[in-house]
């Protein structure tokens, strides 16, 4: 739909900030200077000290998206005073499940001191943003003026660019399921299941393929809903197939295209196929134009990749939430329908899962559907994320409904080594020694229950990578139940065992070590911790590293993010250390090779042997510092596998107000070695015992001193490492 428009005024004449469409913030640090301009007064100036709010200030204006182009560009002139830190601009494009486009002047910040000069920053125009932020950004400290703001499109001025009204989203205008999906089967015949199973198959291809679903211009999640009645009544194959071709033929044939060719060496996983072949001809010749025809972009209604990260999107999904009750019927398919799509489509670890994929899509459109309370769909969506076989992949919203189930636990920390849950130290300093349990102590019972039997029925309900990450999650649980008292039987000794009556209490949340991550345990050894560093501070700890022939880097933990701030002090030559992998959304199914990553040396540099100590607790942005940082010359990985997932994650909104998430990018060495599952390998594999844990050792970092100092950890620096905070 085209119309007529009105440019708006982009001039800072019109009234103070926040009158009338420019806004600053935080507010006192933003304002108008009618002294300071370019043309006619005022302009607009952030100016930052030491002590002003926040880390950054901003100045922004928000136009709608009422016109067409393939390139907007934002100009503006700018001055600068003292400006420590980076200013520029920026510029925002928003849409369907937030922002879309997210472009700064990154790799030509502004800094110092500048009269006013023209900058420019220019970038694609998503096709389905509907919202532009534009403005001017001061990190640090300073002064920073904004004048003769202009938008252009296409290389014209935005007065002249075509005026198209976009038409409406389909779920914003598509309210005929708001109330309920209509269906009421709990318990359908085996045809049934096969039926829906197709149904979900098929809505799911469509999904990421035609372009009337890419645009968003129908309500997806609605299609479904209205095409189960008809799927359901089918008595055979042969009339399910009837009743999905018809329904998949009011969209219409997506407009003929080309299709957007990938290079044989950039594919990593293709789509599959094949199942197509297996349909009568009629579906199949219309999901094969389908797909001959599919929607090439990148950024689509109901995916898109992230502008920067390139790890999928799904922030358009409709979560559905239930006031606590549990979601109907059609609902629940809906539920399983779009997360088994969405690992067809876009999991990078797709070939990684143990089972057969399509049987997972049947198994849990029987089991969905059967769900009757909140509690048991939750429980049934735990199970089915937890197929994928990724520890990022959980119903992260529903952990608590992980058996064993219970408001309170133990007041310990609990580890399986050498295969049995043992306590390896206190979660509250006071409430843990009072249970009268002891470090070292093998949990054997609660209440007379043996543990061991319980937990391979445990099992489904933890998604994890691995056997041992999956081990990792359930030791963190162990001891749950409800408050108050539990007889719990441990084995102390070889030969002995003890039962003892210990308090389960509500848990509180975990505290950031408030000890110097950098400590010196003795002239020799530097030891790093990185949960409390700050990346601002990277230098100043391998600084104090100086001198020490070996620095231990503790990643047994989730780490803050020092990939590059302090790698760059660890290496010697730009190495590549990650090749990563990601979904194609041009074509669903596909993982291509994406960019490979090195770390650039930057003075000054630490000269020691580095033994990175790791194992199942090494996850995610703990596993990728470590492969960054293995490239320091002699650095060596010391302990276990790490837990094997990898890869930014993506959050996944799912009926019933649940949240979910999966791997969004595959990473890998780059020789094409995996990650994923197996983990990094240590080059020294060592890992704890039962005798080791009583005696209170670390033999972890013992074996890291012995293999690079070959000598054993002297008493001082033990007694360095227990202060303040000891390691287990």
């Amino acid at each position: 739909m085209s119309g007529s428009r009105k440019a708006p005024s982009l001039d800072f004449a019109s009234g103070p900030l926040g009158a009338d469409g420019w806004t600053g913030e935080p507010a006192d640090t933003t304002s108008l200077d009618a002294d300071v301009h370019r043309s006619t007064p005022p302009s607009a100036r952030i100016q930052r000290d030491a002590d002003s709010q926040s880390t950054f200030s901003v100045l922004s204006r928000a136009l709608p998206i009422d016109f067409t182009g393939e390139h907007v560009e934002l100009r503006g002139w700018l001055r600068l005073r003292g400006v420590q830190g980076t200013a520029g601009l920026w510029l925002r494009q928003d849409g369907p499940g937030g922002v879309r486009r997210f472009d700064t002047m990154e790799g030509r910040w502004l800094e110092g001191t500048t009269d006013f000069a023209e900058h420019r920053l220019s970038t694609a125009l998503d096709p389905l943003a509907r919202s532009l932020t534009i403005g001017a950004v001061l990190s640090g400290t300073g002064q920073v003026w904004l004048d003769d703001v202009e938008v252009w499109v296409d290389g014209a001025p935005l007065a002249d660019a075509p005026v198209v009204v976009p038409p409406p989203f389909g779920p914003d205008v598509d309210h005929a399921f708001d109330d309920g999906s209509g269906v009421t089967i709990t318990t359908p015949t085996s045809t049934q299941v096969d039926h829906l199973a197709l149904l979900g198959r098929v809505w799911g291809f469509v999904k990421y393929r035609h372009p009337a679903v890419t645009r968003g211009t129908v309500h997806w999640d609605y299609e479904l809903l209205r095409a189960l009645p008809a799927v359901l009544a089918a008595t055979d194959r042969h009339g399910a197939e009837a009743a999905i071709d018809a329904w998949l033929a009011r969209l219409g044939d997506p407009p003929p295209r080309e299709p957007r060719e990938v290079p044989p060496e950039d594919l990593v996983l293709a789509p599959r196929l094949g199942w197509i072949d297996a349909l009568g001809p009629a579906l199949a010749k219309h999901l094969g134009a389908i797909h001959a025809h599919r929607d090439p972009s990148e950024s689509q209604y109901w995916v898109r990749l992230h502008p920067h990260i390139r790890n999928p999107q799904f922030d358009a999904e409709l979560a559905y939430p239930t006031e606590g009750e549990v979601p109907d019927p059609g609902y629940r398919l809906l539920a399983a329908f779009r997360w088994w799509n969405i690992i067809e489509a876009f999991s990078p670890y797709r070939d990684l899962i143990d089972e057969d994929w399509d049987a997972v899509l049947t198994e849990f459109t029987s089991r969905t559907l059967g769900a009757q309370t909140r509690e048991d769909y939750a429980r049934t969506m735990l199970a089915m994320v937890a197929r994928v076989n990724d520890s990022h992949s959980n119903l992260w919203s529903a952990t608590h409904l992980r058996d064993p189930i219970g408001r309170a636990q133990l007041p310990v920390h609990v580890r399986f080594i050498e295969g049995r849950p043992v306590v390896v130290g206190y979660s509250e300093e006071a409430a843990g020694p009072e249970t009268g349990l002891q470090i070292g102590d093998v949990l054997l019972a609660f209440d007379g229950q043996p543990i061991a039997p319980c937990i391979d029925g445990w099992r489904e309900l933890y998604g994890a990578s691995n056997d041992w990450t999956q081990l990792r999650d359930i030791a963190r649980s162990i001891t749950r139940g409800e408050p108050g008292p539990v007889r719990v039987t441990v084995a102390r000794a070889e030969a002995e065992e003890v039962t003892l009556t210990a308090e389960r209490i509500p848990p509180t949340p975990p505290q950031v070590p408030d000890d110097p991550p950098l400590r010196r345990l003795s002239d020799e050894l530097a030891y790093l911790r990185l949960p409390g560093a700050k990346a601002t501070d990277a230098q100043t700890y391998v600084e104090a590293a100086f001198g020490a022939r070996v620095l231990l880097i503790d990643l047994r933990e989730y780490p803050a993010f020092l990939v590059f701030p302090l790698g760059q002090h660890l290496v010697s030559e730009p190495l590549p250390f990650v090749r990563f992998t990601g979904p194609d959304p041009g074509n669903p199914g596909a993982m291509r090779w994406r960019q490979t990553l090195s770390l650039t040396p930057k003075a000054p540099r630490f000269e020691g042997a580095i033994a990175i100590l790791i194992d199942e607790r090494t996850q995610s942005r703990a596993e990728y510092t470590a492969m960054a940082w293995q490239t320091a010359p002699g650095a060596i990985l010391v302990g276990s596998p790490t837990a094997g997932a990898d890869g930014d994650a993506s959050h996944v909104p799912l009926p019933g107000g649940q949240r979910a998430m999966i791997s969004g990018k595959g990473v890998f060495y780059p020789d094409g070695r995996p990650t994923q599952r197996v983990g990094l390998q240590p080059d020294v594999e060592v890992r704890p015992t039962v005798a080791g844990i009583r005696a209170g050792r670390d033999e972890v970092l013992e074996a890291a001193v012995r293999a690079t100092l070959d000598r054993p950890l002297t008493e001082d620096e033990r007694e360095a490492l227990r202060r303040p905070s000891p390691r287990y």
